[in-house]
């Protein structure tokens, strides 16, 4: 399964996002409250610091966020405090007395949003269908009845002066979209990003992210998708490495630092491609992994992946190669399948085979399936699968997972820093 469990289908509509006012509450002209944000305008996966100032010290104060995803579904957050002695309310460091999230998080009123309608467990928060395009968040502050502060924040995909390009298989062999950093910008690591068993290409606002971190990367489809196979079935490793040498050559591109990043089912294809091309690709980044070679998907009777025609076998994944860094990232409450134990173990293998390059396994508490990759979007621990229309158990809780998906992103971007 791909980016984010958050949604298997983040090709849907542009996501757009909706002001509203809190239900019932009508202006106070005599308030002087203001909602105060450090950055009003900023890249998705960052976080923002939010302040509520001047209210009456001890008030007890309602704070919403609301907005519309991608397909249509309205989606809010709400989280009710007291005032402090300065008549503050820090967003950061502030307990909720009540609301949809329980500990002080500043980011609590993003990721903890639940739908008007549906199971805030079995639903998701779904990114646009192309990350060019900003989306607005907005909050309200309420008491006694009384609006008195509303603030709109903008949220991008894209930083400054990234650029994005569709590959097609007719033109360039491969599905995908391209994004790389303002030109100018010093050459970097890349990244191939690719999802799991749900097929299509989810991974762009991915890699969009990435690429306004400064890190050229290319999202990538390789089933379900026009041209491509229906399924998880008899891949190519080397319709990747078409891909890998793609973005190698780009522009602002570190050819010695380009990295595979695998989600779920994609973990497998990551790690072959660097052990076995380890001139091609550096080292690799896979969330939810599986350190084995798995069947074809829906059939697992099937072969998933091929090498020059062959089927490659299942069973463990060699990794006596690998000439990168390794990340492993997983939920201690994957209910998909053993991830946790196959995230240490994907290490351990690297240690036994001497490998001199950077490896860690970060597996988190209260995480599952759905531990990455950026934070900040509401995601649930239960899905309806896209190829088998069966509803599967991720694991972890929204919690939990925010909180890996918090945690874990920013040491994705450490580990590209330090190449």
């Amino acid at each position: 399964m791909g980016d984010r469990i958050r949604g298997w289908a983040h090709f849907l509509t542009l996501l757009t996002l909706i002001s509203v006012g809190t239900t019932g509450c009508t202006e106070d002209p005599g308030n002087r409250a203001a909602i105060e944000v450090d950055a009003p305008t900023a890249l998705a996966d960052q976080a923002v610091h939010l302040r509520i100032t001047g209210l009456t010290p001890g008030e007890e104060v309602t704070v919403n966020s609301q907005t519309v995803d991608g397909q249509g579904k309205q989606w809010q957050g709400q989280a009710t405090f007291r005032a402090d002695a300065h008549g503050l309310i820090a967003l950061d460091t502030a307990r909720p007395n009540a609301g949809t999230y329980q500990s002080p998080d500043g980011m609590g009123l993003f990721w903890s949003m639940t739908p008007q309608t549906g199971d805030p467990e079995g639903t998701s928060f779904f990114p646009p269908a192309s990350p060019q395009h900003t989306y607005d968040v907005t909050l309200t502050a309420a008491a006694h009845g009384h609006q008195l502060a509303s603030r709109t924040l903008t949220r991008e995909w894209f930083g400054a002066g990234v650029t994005s390009r569709k590959l097609t298989l007719a033109a360039h062999k491969v599905s995908g979209e391209l994004f790389l950093p303002a030109p100018g910008t010093p050459r970097h690591p890349a990244v191939l990003v690719f999802g799991g068993s749900e097929g299509g290409n989810g991974q762009a606002p991915v890699a969009a992210l990435l690429a306004s971190h400064g890190y050229p990367a290319l999202a990538l489809g390789y089933f379900g998708l026009p041209g491509l196979p229906d399924v998880l079935e008899n891949i190519p490793l080397e319709y990747f490495t078409t891909a890998a040498r793609l973005l190698a050559a780009q522009p602002g591109v570190d050819p010695n630092h380009v990295l595979a990043m695998g989600y779920s089912r994609g973990s497998e294809a990551a790690l072959l491609l660097a052990d076995d091309y380890p001139d091609l690709i550096h080292g690799a980044v896979v969330y939810s992994p599986s350190a084995q070679v798995n069947g074809g998907f829906p059939d697992y009777g099937t072969t998933a992946w091929t090498k020059d025609g062959k089927p490659i076998a299942q069973g463990l994944i060699p990794l006596d190669h690998i000439s990168g860094p390794v990340m492993t990232i997983a939920g201690a409450d994957d209910q998909l399948w053993t991830s946790p134990l196959w995230a240490r173990q994907i290490v351990q293998e690297l240690d036994a085979a001497g490998n001199h390059y950077p490896h860690q396994a970060l597996v988190f508490p209260n995480a599952g399936h759905g531990v990455g990759t950026y934070p900040y979007l509401a995601a649930g621990t239960r899905a309806v699968h896209p190829v088998t229309g069966r509803e599967i158990d991720l694991g972890g809780s929204r919690a939990g997972n925010a909180a890996a998906q918090e945690a874990g992103w920013p040491k994705v971007l450490t580990l590209l820093a330090s190449l």
